[in-house]
């Protein structure tokens, strides 16, 4: 029972010690730009290839189960894009992320916790809760949105592409948006705002707290990864669970 309290309140405490610091200290802005830049430049292309293989296979799988049921994958289009658009393109492009930010920033946390780099900056004066968790933490929230969006494009043009080339049918039934509405979008953008917000909280959390060596290390970003992973699932379906409720 601990364990599943540190797991979710752990994150929570992170943020609200970020928060306390952030608007005591400042955030460093220049250091924030760069953790965007590191984000969106080492996740987009995981994110957008990933995704592309994503919407081939699931384009793939649809036209199997049209063939029993009603004969034309290409009817399922529109359903398919508000599908994307909702629920598997925010959902898996933050898993992508996360297991490549994540990974990232808990070993470059733990690495800094390890080396006692920690205690050099909290004695020169800085705070490593506004220095080093908030810029990530920002660049989360801007950056896993982004990501998420092009994300959703890509197994968008990667379904109707395999839809037209290898099924040979019409494959901008897969970019249909007739059933997408303002529900759809806000709960995609909350699924990728509140993802984008977790995996560096879960990240921050097993970084800060490593001590030890090289095992340390490793075990940190282990823990990080599969935080911010889990989270993101959570996030997901909690997300989706309510809006279900709202919307009936």
């Amino acid at each position: 029972m601990s364990g599943v309290l540190s797991f979710f309140g752990a994150p929570v405490v992170m943020l609200a010690r970020t928060v306390r610091a952030s608007t005591r200290e400042g955030v460093p802005w220049r250091e924030t730009v760069a953790q965007v830049h590191a984000l969106g430049g080492r996740s987009v292309w995981l994110v957008m290839s990933g995704m592309a293989f994503f919407g081939a296979v699931l384009v793939t799988i649809a036209n199997e189960q049209a063939k029993k049921l009603i004969g034309n994958v290409a009817v399922l289009g529109p359903a398919y894009f508000e599908m994307l658009v909702r629920e598997l393109g925010p959902a898996v492009s933050a898993l992508l992320t996360a297991a490549r930010a994540g990974a990232s920033h808990s070993a470059e946390l733990s690495t800094m916790s390890v080396n006692e780099q920690m205690e050099a900056l909290e004695m020169s004066a800085g705070d490593p809760y506004a220095d080093l968790v908030a810029p990530r933490v920002l660049a989360g929230v801007v950056g896993v949105p982004l990501l998420c969006t092009l994300g959703t494009v890509a197994a968008t043009l990667s379904a109707a592409g395999v839809a037209s080339w290898v099924f040979d049918i019409d494959g901008r039934a897969f970019m249909d948006a007739r059933y997408v509405d303002g529900w759809d979008l806000l709960v995609a953008a909350l699924k990728a705002v509140g993802c984008g917000l977790y995996i560096p909280l879960a990240a921050a959390v097993a970084g800060l707290k490593a001590r030890g060596g090289a095992e340390a290390v490793g075990q940190a970003t282990t823990e990080g990864v599969v935080a911010a992973s889990l989270g993101c699932l959570l996030i997901d379906l909690t997300v989706s669970l309510a809006f279900q409720f709202v919307r009936l």
